[in-house]
């Protein structure tokens, strides 16, 4: 692989955690849109702590974390990752990102889940090394 497309290691600072959803999110969340709207946000993501897989990263020193997550309802015909930010102290962001989907109807066809869920993983790094410039 050339050396323009190798990824640097992510800042010390972060810290990869996919055991369960942070409750920072549900906190941020409540804070930012009110618990009605957030129990209905990304198909209720963060109500319920059952969507899998995720990839989440924290990092302690800004109380910041960053989710890559199911945001689809699971009855829709296509799913997509989502890739959402808590920067330091406040607030929720979704990240704006090539369409990490796949369709459950067809799971050999590419890309399947697990290909949508690398390439998510892969731009919510990216996300990483960047914010860590301006932070």
């Amino acid at each position: 692989m050339p050396t323009w497309q190798e990824q640097p290691p992510l800042p010390a600072t972060w810290q990869r955690c996919d055991n369960r959803i942070l409750p920072l999110w549900w906190e941020r969340l409540c804070a930012q849109a009110g618990e009605q709207s957030a129990a209905l946000y990304a198909a209720g993501l963060f109500t319920e702590d059952r969507r899998r897989p995720i990839a989440q990263w924290f990092n302690p020193a800004f109380n910041a974390a960053l989710l890559v997550a199911p945001e689809t309802s699971p009855e829709w015909p296509v799913q997509r990752f989502g890739i959402f930010y808590a920067p330091p102290d406040t607030g929720v962001v979704r990240i704006h990102s090539a369409p990490h989907e796949w369709n459950p109807r067809q799971p050999r066809k590419s890309p399947t889940e697990k290909e949508a869920f690398l390439a998510a993983i892969v731009e919510a790094e990216r996300f990483l090394q960047v914010e860590m410039d301006f932070v």
